[in-house]
């Protein structure tokens, strides 16, 4: 009665809470740590900024690789502070928890979530696929036995999956996302230009000039970099155009990724597909032109959803008083 619904999108690049009613935090996936003697220092925004900056006694650690846990002590430290500042100090009345999972993964990965998340206060915990959740976040109408297609593009991982019934009839992980756009970046200047730049730098780009289709203007960003050769500090003036040529790679495999789901699916289904299209979710979504170039790999109209970052975390907090319905669909631990 008194205890809170939360659903947790457990990301890569960011892990969100919410309750039935908004967003509580959306923080990095990101914890500094002292080395010494594994002391947490800072969570989410905080770690985030000393990121490439700090001294070797400080380690910042990215606990999630690819969408699945990597380092399980430190992501369930995380969620518990995670839990703790949206639930108060107060664990009397603990709180129910529906958290996601990408597709398809093994049921040691889900073993490690769900253990991490009862482990951090949570009284109850459910697991939900993430294509499932954002469906549900965007209000897609799962319950009819038509078909629907959802491409979360996601900081570590890529999901495409089509569903109908409340289940998943046909889907696929990359694990490759955001930060591999990223990292094509940060490839690509240091191949043309000899010059290093950080992580960091490469989503500035990304975000700031990035697309994944050529634009009707071209804009341009100036970084700075180290020279491969003397190790000092050196500008760089990008343009979009130098981006979308970078970024062609990354992109490709999202493409082929959403097109071996198509092929897997039932027809009667892709034609429900045709007429409604796709929904385009995650941060990732958000990169200029992505829903063009879906659009026309393709053949059918993507479409980017009113809450591409929140749907899926909005979604899980949805699924939790729907969950005797869902149970059928959900990864089971």
């Amino acid at each position: 009665m008194f205890s809170k619904d939360l659903g947790i999108d457990l990301g890569t690049m960011f892990t969100r809470l919410a309750d039935s009613t908004q967003v509580l935090s959306e923080e990095p996936t990101i914890v500094a740590i002292e080395v010494a003697d594994q002391k947490m220092v800072a969570v989410g925004r905080e770690a985030l900024d000393m990121y490439g900056r700090v001294p070797e006694s400080i380690e910042v650690a990215r606990p999630l690789k690819n969408g699945v846990i990597a380092d399980y002590e430190i992501t369930e430290t995380l969620l518990s502070y995670l839990l703790q500042r949206v639930s108060g100090s107060m664990r009397i009345f603990r709180p129910r928890v529906m958290i996601t999972v990408p597709y398809g993964v093994t049921s040691v990965e889900r073993r490690a979530v769900y253990e991490a998340v009862l482990e951090a206060g949570s009284r109850e915990a459910y697991l939900i696929q993430q294509p499932l959740a954002a469906a549900l976040g965007v209000d897609l109408p799962i319950n009819s036995p038509s078909g629907n297609m959802v491409i979360c593009l996601g900081g570590g991982c890529t999901e495409a999956a089509v569903m109908a019934m409340y289940g998943i009839v046909s889907a696929e992980t990359l694990r490759a996302g955001g930060l591999d756009l990223d990292e094509a970046i940060v490839n690509y200047v240091r191949r043309k230009y000899g010059i290093v730049i950080g992580q960091v730098t490469a989503e500035h780009l990304k975000i700031r000039i990035g697309a994944a289709v050529p634009q009707d203007t071209e804009n341009s960003l100036e970084v700075q970099g180290q020279d491969q050769v003397t190790g000092l500090p050196r500008p760089v003036t990008l343009t979009t155009g130098e981006i979308v040529e970078a970024l062609q790679d990354p992109l490709k495999a999202i493409v082929e990724t959403g097109r071996r789901v198509l092929e897997k699916t039932p027809p009667e289904l892709v034609a429900d597909i045709i007429d409604r299209g796709v929904a385009l979710c995650g941060s990732g979504a958000l990169l200029r032109g992505v829903d063009k170039l879906l659009t026309k790999s393709l053949g059918i109209p993507a479409y980017l959803v009113d809450n591409p970052a929140t749907c899926v975390v909005e979604g899980a907090v949805k699924a939790i008083p729907m969950y005797n319905i869902l149970r059928r669909s959900l990864p089971q631990v």
